[in-house]
């Protein structure tokens, strides 16, 4: 659904984007994960035709962004952090006038706007001026306008930002709700909203792709934990000796003495652990791979940009991405640099 290669947009000697690629495929729901000024709403306005890329391609639907931007904007629902609203319009003269600057036949109209009232739950708030309502509704009347022309893709950009969390809970199920019949690109920088919604992420720092997976291939850790019901001489020495085993450090826990065995490229150590274990006659008491938080990998990426600003990256490249199959992800590091502006 979409397919940017080599992206880049400079603002004079600022770097907005630098060499950003990325895939989404029809049906997912992708969270744009990243600081302010990442370049997440650079990346969605050139998406939208909004703005031209410097270099590189973008590619929706297989239009490209630049020479066909009307076709693609049909096939688009856009909601911007500021939803374009004209408060003094009710809900559904505001909704009435979308449909009419989408083109949509006046035959159509009516289910194409009862469907967009249904699915937004603005059944009983039709004849309120804009003005007169909460956040959460304007939000949701702005999600509205941009689904009603049944687009492939929808584009949210901070969906639910100044939302209370009852709000933020009601717009997450209509966005969940939404990804049946479209494909999603959510833009953010809270992490629990990606954690919550999509399917995978694309993590973005100082203008370029630091992450690209599944979420639970990203979070996935080469540690693996050890725990023991007592103490076993030399248990670190033999867990050193397996192949594959970068480090091996111990570790006090409530259930018992143990180990966090850190392997080398992802490998999974709990077979080899195990038959030693049982070898070795060792109290096994917990084996079991450890999980990082998406807080954890955000955390970290953002460390080692800070720290070394040209490497650091996390990218499926066993084929998959640039083909555009998320299956069977996993992360290798790749070069990056430069810096950027939202």
């Amino acid at each position: 659904m979409i397919n940017v290669r080599e992206l880049t947009k400079t603002y004079g000697s600022v770097w907005a984007l630098r060499g950003v690629s990325l895939h989404v495929n029809p049906g997912e729901i992708i969270g744009l994960l990243g600081p302010n000024g990442a370049g997440k709403t650079t990346i969605m306005k050139i998406l939208t035709g909004y703005l031209q890329p410097t270099s590189g391609t973008a590619t929706v639907d297989g239009l490209d962004v630049v020479s066909q931007a009307l076709e693609v904007q049909q096939r688009i629902g856009y909601l911007p952090e500021n939803a374009p609203l004209y408060p003094e319009l009710s809900v559904q003269a505001y909704l009435k006038m979308i449909a009419d600057l989408r083109r949509i036949p006046a035959a159509d109209q009516p289910v194409r706007l009862s469907e967009a009232i249904r699915a937004t739950g603005l059944q009983n708030h039709l004849t309120r001026p804009i003005s007169q309502l909460s956040k959460g509704y304007r939000q949701r009347v702005g999600l509205a306008q941009a689904i009603m022309h049944r687009p492939k893709l929808l584009i949210l950009d901070e969906p639910t930002i100044g939302l209370d969390p009852t709000q933020i809970v009601e717009v997450r199920r209509l966005i969940r709700r939404l990804a049946r019949h479209s494909t999603v690109l959510l833009s953010t920088h809270i992490l629990s909203e990606v954690e919550a919604i999509c399917d995978g992420v694309i993590i973005l720092m100082n203008g370029e792709v630091k992450a690209d997976a599944r979420l639970s291939d990203l979070e996935a850790s080469s540690v693996v934990v050890l725990i023991l019901e007592d103490k076993t001489p030399k248990a670190d020495v033999a867990l050193r000796a397996l192949p594959d085993v970068r480090s091996v450090e111990p570790l006090l826990t409530a259930d018992g003495p143990g180990y966090r065995v850190q392997a080398v490229d992802k490998v999974d150590l709990r077979p080899a652990i195990y038959r030693l274990a049982r070898e070795q006659g060792w109290p096994l008491k917990e084996l079991r791979r450890d999980v990082r938080t998406l807080e954890a990998v955000f955390n970290e990426l953002a460390t080692t940009a800070l720290d070394h600003p040209s490497s650091g990256s996390f990218q499926d490249r066993a084929g998959g991405r640039a083909a555009g199959d998320r299956a069977g992800n996993h992360t290798t590091p790749s070069s990056a640099g430069g810096g950027g502006a939202s």
